[in-house]
């Protein structure tokens, strides 16, 4: 420490000046010196412990912050992998009933209650469009399905298929989390295609969207809708299920 340097020559200083002064006087003012010295060394040592506190102090609040939004963030993006997990799951187990039904069923009916899904009556070319779009959505190529069903719509507008592929249209963009474009071809279906096959469906999806738009009064109408339109069917059972998770948010 730098007062071991200074020290000495104070001392020195002192007993040179000791022999003009005398030995006693020299004596007391070098004592004195120490002593003011010591008091001066002990108010340093205090001085940089309280600053080393203050920053270990400083360090430790950053430190919590930054736990708070790394769990905050952690929070969040858990809460953005479920929504997408569900997202995912609805659509691909819609397509896989589909697919089991067959031609003659819509999906998440019973068999008694099924219209056919793709009309025997429709042209071959039409169908065949329909189809491909299909199969795009159905193997997650969703940017392409989009294309194909968009296509298909301004080629094929009268198509007995125009409901269903205005239908899928809009869950590829739901898929893609798109949201506000899928709001809008949703609607398309229930304002275009009245008293179709995929209206109940349309209306559902149209409250999921809402929902995911944090749209909640919006939603909550709809998915009532579909509750008490279709009771006892599986959009009916869907659409309780979210008016659950509406009634959690407002606890």
């Amino acid at each position: 420490m730098m007062w071991g340097r200074i020290i000495p020559l104070v001392v020195s200083g002192v007993l040179l000046t000791g022999a003009v002064v005398g030995p006693v006087q020299a004596q007391d003012r070098l004592a004195q010196l120490e002593e003011r010295l010591e008091r001066l060394e002990r108010i340093l040592e205090n001085q940089a412990l309280m600053e080393m506190l203050n920053r270990m102090e400083g360090m430790d609040q950053d430190l919590r912050d930054l736990r708070g939004e790394s769990d905050a963030l952690r929070h969040e993006l858990e809460t953005v992998k479920t929504r997408q997990r569900d997202l995912y799951l609805d659509v691909d187990q819609r397509l896989e009933r589909l697919e089991r039904a067959g031609p003659g069923r819509q999906a998440g009916e019973p068999p008694s209650e099924q219209p056919a899904l793709v009309d025997p009556q429709a042209a071959g070319d039409d169908r065949q469009a329909y189809q491909d779009a299909f199969n795009l959505l159905r193997e997650g190529r969703h940017r392409r399905s989009i294309e194909a069903f968009q296509g298909f719509l301004e080629n094929h507008p009268d198509s007995l298929l125009a409901a269903n592929a205005q239908y899928w249209l809009a869950e590829a963009f739901y898929v893609t989390r798109d949201f506000e474009q899928a709001l809008k071809e949703f609607s398309r279906v229930l304002d275009e295609h009245p008293g179709s096959n995929k209206e109940a469906d349309a209306r559902l999806k149209k409250g999921f969207t809402h929902y995911e738009l944090g749209q909640w009064d919006a939603a909550r109408e709809q998915l009532t809708q579909v509750r008490d339109e279709h009771p006892g069917t599986t959009v009916a059972r869907l659409a309780e299920q979210r008016l659950a998770r509406l009634a959690e948010r407002s606890d």
